[in-house]
């Protein structure tokens, strides 16, 4: 083969090579960027959880199994607690728009201080879950989640109204209320379970001896044991040193344990003095264990895993641009719209029922209540 040759075969298949590379380029090019749901499926959307404090059972819980459903559902997850301090939240917030959350599932501390922070979430387009806490006073909130609290107020009133038989005309009984924060969405629970018990107060059948029913009087500061305690303490020395306190509205069971510790001091749970007819909500594991025992009457039961599988559903139809479940878009105002919300209905745990509800369904084993 002369030279001329060669060089032209050389020329042809430089040509060749460089069609081929450009035909490369050009279908490295038009690759269609991820979807939404296909850049989730690899860990890229991150969704933001900001839970109040890993030190109460019903939070540590409720994070765990959101941060569960939102990752099979193939999403990072940022879960933050904030140990019940309102700077932290915020500041756990903050850094969770920083890293560019596309969705942020948030319990409130308090209600009230997440206004500009959620101002500058709803600015970067990112959407909002309210979860079992209504943040109130911003229009940054897109969605609420939580078990229907009318209901479970209801719920607690009605259980003592039973328990002591006030609808066949017994009484007068002893009766005291422990309820949550001020700060707090607790509203609509005490209500409730007051607009029950209230008729027989006023008739006489049951006996406030400390005099305090308003919600800012009987306000337990963020649902802490410990303060429930000590008021508790304070109305067994002042108002029963000789009465027997029969009945007590607490509207959870951080309060009912609280109540239970001032009780005891106070020498109730013998057969003397045994202890008052006694509510509670959550049926955390130390309170169901007190059911068991006959320290506590019962407990509402709200199935957090089924919560937080809801939420995680909301969450994916947000990301994904489908419609979002909700059943009530009316009743929830937070002082700037009225916020759609998922309400999820609840069951109360009492000593006759607890291993079907909690042990049969599998949420707790009968070990772990022991």
């Amino acid at each position: 083969m002369n030279k001329k040759l060669m060089a032209g075969w050389l020329i042809l298949l430089s040509i060749i090579l460089a069609i081929a590379g450009c035909s490369n380029a050009d279908k490295t090019q038009e690759k269609p960027e991820a979807s939404s749901s296909e850049s989730a499926a690899n860990g890229k959307v991150l969704v933001g959880v900001s839970m109040p404090t890993k030190s109460l059972q019903r939070w540590n819980q409720d994070g765990g199994y959101l941060k569960e459903h939102l990752e099979k559902k193939g999403y990072k997850v940022d879960l933050q607690f904030a140990e019940n301090k309102v700077e932290s939240q915020i500041s756990q917030i903050e850094n969770m728009i920083t890293m560019g959350a596309k969705v942020l599932i948030i319990a409130p501390i308090d209600v009230n201080a997440l206004v500009n922070v959620l101002d500058s979430a709803k600015a970067q387009d990112i959407k909002v879950i309210s979860y079992d806490r209504l943040i109130m006073n911003t229009d940054a909130v897109d969605y609420y989640a939580t078990f229907d609290n009318t209901i479970i107020g209801r719920m607690l009133g009605e259980y003592i109204v039973d328990q002591l038989g006030l609808k066949e005309g017994k009484g007068p009984y002893n009766f005291e209320i422990v309820s949550g924060p001020v700060n707090d969405t607790t509203a609509v629970l005490f209500n409730a379970a007051v607009d029950v018990v209230k008729p027989y107060i006023d008739e006489g059948k049951l006996v406030v001896r400390s005099g305090q029913t308003t919600m800012e009087q009987t306000a337990t500061p963020n649902w802490e044991e410990k303060e429930a305690q000590a008021r508790m303490d304070n109305i067994l020395t002042a108002f029963y040193t000789d009465e027997h306190l029969d009945a007590v509205l607490c509207l959870n069971d951080s309060t009912s344990l609280g109540t239970q510790a001032a009780l005891k001091s106070a020498g109730y749970g013998t057969a003397d003095k045994p202890m008052p007819i006694l509510t509670g909500q959550d049926a955390d594991i130390a309170n169901v264990k007190a059911i068991i025992a006959g320290e506590q009457s019962m407990s509402i039961f709200k199935d957090t895993s089924y919560l937080a599988g809801k939420v995680a559903d909301m969450t994916d139809a947000i990301i994904k641009g489908s419609e979002v479940s909700v059943n009530d878009t009316e009743n929830y105002h937070n002082g700037k719209r009225v916020v759609p919300s998922l309400l999820l209905e609840s069951k109360f745990v009492d000593k006759n029922n607890y291993k079907q509800l909690l042990i049969d369904s599998g949420y707790y084993t009968e070990d772990e209540l022991k």
